[in-house]
């Protein structure tokens, strides 16, 4: 096993731990939807901050846009995580790792939260507004791949998810 891959798992294991860490639940058809509808509400945010040039808000409806329809897979996976780096390791260490997710996905997830991070806790530091851009270009194309991956995950999957 790859370094990479044993720090992921110890970074799972250790969010199994965590009082708002891993916890299985009961798989939520509609926890799912209304965790795509928050996506969509976040996106629709996306496009007013673009509009109004608001760079904060920018990153973080970008990142949280991503973030929500990963929630929504976690839902519909009966799978609860309180902890965004959990949920983001979990991204990858049961959809990545398992060909489910393509991995450019969870990079771009990575980037999000970092521009996300910077613009919220370095409000002295200037935001790379072309990095951002980029970044925001994505977001649509991100929630509609997640989607075609929670319409399409079957319960073999789920199953060995879980």
């Amino acid at each position: 096993m790859k370094s990479k891959d044993k720090d992921q798992e110890s970074h799972v294991s250790w969010c199994w731990k965590q009082k708002r860490g891993i916890k299985l639940e009961e798989s939520s058809d509609n926890l799912c939807k209304a965790y795509i509808e928050k996506a969509k509400s976040a996106l629709n945010m996306l496009d007013s901050a673009i509009e109004k040039n608001e760079i904060d808000w920018v990153a973080t409806t970008a990142y949280y846009s991503r973030y929500f329809v990963l929630y929504a897979l976690l839902q519909k996976c009966g799978i609860k995580s309180e902890i965004h780096d959990c949920t983001i390791s979990l991204m990858h260490f049961l959809f990545v790792d398992e060909d489910i997710i393509p991995k450019e996905l969870y990079t771009e997830l990575l980037l999000a939260k970092d521009l996300r991070v910077d613009a919220q806790y370095y409000v002295t530091e200037q935001i790379d507004e072309e990095k951002l851009k980029a970044d925001s270009a994505t977001v649509r194309n991100f929630v509609l791949k997640m989607e075609e991956v929670i319409e399409n995950i079957t319960d073999l999957q789920i199953k060995k998810t879980r």
